[in-house]
């Protein structure tokens, strides 16, 4: 059984408060298990989104963890990672968005090595 999605999110803008990044919620999605993205802002006009990695990368003795994958390995313009996320909202109405500012581009996530 996976970590609420809501009780996850808290604890990850805590971990970013901790280290000195803000963060936020943008949209609020199923509280139980909506999928979770998250934006990292670079404060330059790009901007890094990391997505839900795929179920096959994941561990089943390590069932609340939840791991990322960035959508590309350069940062991108601001405005097609959000025409991205307005395409996984109409995809995935119970979808989480979760936006951090940061110049280093930090983003604390646990990612997939697939």
């Amino acid at each position: 059984m996976r970590l609420k999605s809501s009780i996850w999110v808290a604890a990850y803008l805590r971990r970013c408060q901790t280290e000195g990044v803000f963060g936020a919620v943008r949209r609020r999605g199923a509280e139980e298990a909506g999928a979770v993205f998250v934006k990292v802002a670079l404060l330059n006009g790009n901007a890094m989104l990391y997505v839900p990695a795929p179920q096959t990368v994941y561990d089943d003795s390590r069932p609340i963890e939840r791991l990322f994958m960035p959508i590309s390995k350069e940062p991108a313009p601001e405005p097609s990672v959000e025409e991205r996320l307005q395409k996984e909202v109409r995809f995935d109405p119970d979808a989480w968005i979760v936006e951090t500012e940061d110049r280093a581009g930090r983003h604390f996530l646990d990612l997939s090595r697939d």
